[in-house]
């Protein structure tokens, strides 16, 4: 099982990862972006290439 792994503190919150994931995981909370349905994560990784802070990180299988 793939575990969402994020850096709050470089997230700048351009929200490139809310737009991309496909099950709704991401949300701009606060001007930084959280993983509010981490449980919905298929780890298609879309979140982690659209990042251009590098913030966002797989952990797991």
């Amino acid at each position: 099982m793939q575990k969402i792994i994020h850096i709050d503190e470089c997230c700048t919150g351009c929200g490139e990862c809310v737009e991309v994931c496909p099950n709704g995981v991401w949300a701009l909370v606060g001007n930084k972006a959280q993983a509010i349905f981490p449980d919905d994560c298929m780890g298609c990784g879309n979140c982690v290439e659209s990042c251009p802070n590098d913030c966002i990180k797989m952990e797991g299988d």
